[in-house]
């Protein structure tokens, strides 16, 4: 019998973090929660912690830890802050930290964890995005596995099981389109954020809905791809594919393609990194391919969708520019939701960020953080040169 996996959840009151919770409760025999933490939803995380009674809880705006700190069950020590973060990523308890949390504040609780020798498995794009090259260093450094949960990224992770790197062709990340796939780009500046944020697909947070419309989350875990799997940019490419059956495909050098499949549901991916090698039966829905009836296929476009040309862009440099687009796109979304600017600005500001930026090659974790900071103070100004009169 396979060892119970002791995991810390970072971002656990998220979509993603409550998934994983689902196959915690799923697979108690393989599935143990020692420390769950959120941004600011005290209640939420305090209701988890009665439920799953963790060793700790972390809090990360420490205004609201003094409300849970005398209900939490017996036993279980709280932390607040990004110092939280890190207690919480190098818990000796535990033996995964899986990482939910939007934006910057994943990236120290990962290189942490990482050097503490715990598996980690990345849900939180900006990891890889900002600094793929130091983290995978590090995981080869201290000889610990990075686990794919995006579904997309653990597509291609299970299709490679078993496959050298030099058999690699292509990895081809499936893209749903989005809610304005079949959209007239002419149209595109019309658009409100209340049709934003209707994803046809995903339930998901309100930044990375957006990102799905626009392309840039799609954008985003090519550059992730590029990191994970050991691949140059030109061999990670887009198919837009709206059923989101199949999750991502590889191509080898022989021709064949592997793909994998399963209903939109965060739980797949999250319960595979946890029992990874082995795969246990669940309760989720099994897929039959007969009742979903077509599925069907058709070419990215990245002219209507820059976030796909600006992507491969940065990818290609390296660098700090990873950073700075990602950085960018995190002012430019909320400018949009807004109504400060109109869609297509996302994409605009974004570009002009990333043209100004003077990169720089090999970055160590502080240039990172600050071209990160340079990037949202620019966008800032772009957003600003950019704005819309509202009505």
């Amino acid at each position: 019998m396979s060892q119970r996996k002791r995991v810390v959840i970072l971002g656990s009151t998220g979509s993603i973090g409550e998934s994983a919770l689902k196959v915690a409760r799923d697979i108690p025999d393989r599935m143990e929660v020692v420390g769950l933490a959120a941004g600011r939803s005290a209640k939420s995380l305090l209701a988890q912690a009665n439920e799953f009674k963790p060793r700790a809880v972390a809090l990360y705006d420490t205004g609201e830890l003094d409300s849970i700190r005398g209900q939490l069950p017996v036993g279980t020590a709280c932390h607040g802050g990004p110092e939280g973060l890190i207690e919480l990523a190098t818990m000796p308890e535990a033996d995964m930290v899986l990482i939910s949390i939007v934006g910057t504040a994943g990236l120290a609780p990962a290189l942490a964890a990482i050097r503490a020798g715990k598996a980690i498995a990345v849900a939180s794009k900006e990891i890889l995005v900002m600094a793929g090259e130091e983290v995978t260093r590090e995981a080869a450094k201290y000889n610990v596995p990075i686990l794919p949960v995006d579904s997309e990224h653990n597509a291609i992770f299970q299709c490679l099981v078993g496959e050298p790197t030099r058999h690699i062709q292509r990895l081809i990340l499936t893209a749903s389109g989005g809610p304005f796939r079949q959209t007239p780009a002419s149209e595109l500046a019309k658009v409100t954020p209340a049709q934003a944020l209707k994803h046809p697909t995903w339930t998901m947070g309100r930044k990375i809905t957006i990102d799905s419309a626009t392309l840039f989350n799609k954008g985003l875990e090519m550059i992730e791809a590029r990191w994970l799997f050991g691949v140059p940019m030109s061999q990670v490419d887009v198919v837009v594919h709206p059923q989101s059956i199949v999750h991502s495909l590889v191509e080898f050098v022989d021709g064949s393609q592997l793909a994998q499949l399963s209903h939109s549901d965060m739980c797949f991916p999250i319960q595979y990194a946890v029992t990874y090698p082995d795969r246990l039966p669940n309760r989720l829905r099994p897929l039959n391919l007969a009742e979903q009836g077509s599925l069907t296929f058709e070419a990215a476009n990245p002219e209507k969708f820059p976030a796909l040309r600006l992507a491969r862009e940065a990818g290609n440099a390296g660098g700090t520019l990873p950073a700075v687009l990602n950085a960018a796109n995190e002012i430019a979304v909320p400018a949009f939701l807004e109504e400060k600017i109109l869609f297509p600005s996302i994409w605009h500001v974004v570009e002009a960020v990333m043209q100004r930026h003077k990169n720089i090659e090999h970055p160590s974790l502080d240039d990172i953080l600050k071209a990160d900071a340079w990037a949202r103070s620019a966008a800032q100004e772009e957003v600003a040169s950019r704005r819309i009169e509202c009505p």
